[in-house]
């Protein structure tokens, strides 16, 4: 479990924990609940969420809480960008998807400093097969995206979901990339 820890932060250090890969629709025999129901459940958990990481606004409090930071932005050139990848060991290996402790916080380039922007959801596909999605999370009423390969060695295939709770996201609320965020132009990778 350490080794699986150490790689999660090492490949959130080396550039972020996520890539785009569009989610796999639900399955047609899945009864889902109406759309204002869902709205309204989503709405609420949002607040949840915003609620428990509005004090994570500023970087050093995600320092202080343990998240480890990634020294590098992380964009997608004509796509647009995460940024800055804070990642807690403990709310990885706690295995518990808790919309209150996200495993990443996505802190993004301002004119005043670093700023959060985004949670990031993350979750090892319990098979290691990119080719099975039968334990794909959820939350929000969104499936996660994946599963995906590792982004640095040592790290598991997994499913990630970022919510851009702190930045307007142009591509939408669960978008992996924002085109309205940027990275400094020396250390885009």
């Amino acid at each position: 479990m350490q080794r699986l820890t150490r790689a999660l932060i090492a490949a959130c250090l080396a550039g972020g924990l996520t890539v785009a890969l569009a989610p796999q629709p639900a399955s047609a025999a899945t009864k889902a609940p109406s759309a204002p129901d869902v709205q309204a459940h989503q709405k609420r958990q949002l607040a949840k969420v915003r609620a428990a990481t509005a004090r994570f606004r500023l970087p050093q409090a995600a320092i202080d809480n343990g998240y480890v930071a990634s020294p590098t932005c992380t964009a997608l050139p004509g796509v647009g960008a995460m940024g800055y990848h804070y990642t807690s060991s403990a709310n990885i290996n706690d295995h518990v998807l808790n919309i209150r402790r996200p495993e990443t916080l996505v802190y993004v380039p301002t004119r005043h400093g670093l700023r959060l922007g985004a949670v990031e959801y993350f979750q090892p596909d319990a098979d290691q097969n990119v080719a099975t999605t039968t334990d794909r999370p959820s939350l929000f009423g969104r499936p996660f995206d994946g599963p995906m390969l590792g982004h640095a060695p040592g790290m598991p295939i997994h499913y990630d979901l970022h919510v851009w709770l702190y930045k307007k996201n142009p591509a939408g609320l669960f978008a992996n990339w924002n085109p309205a965020v940027t990275c400094p132009a020396a250390i885009q990778h």
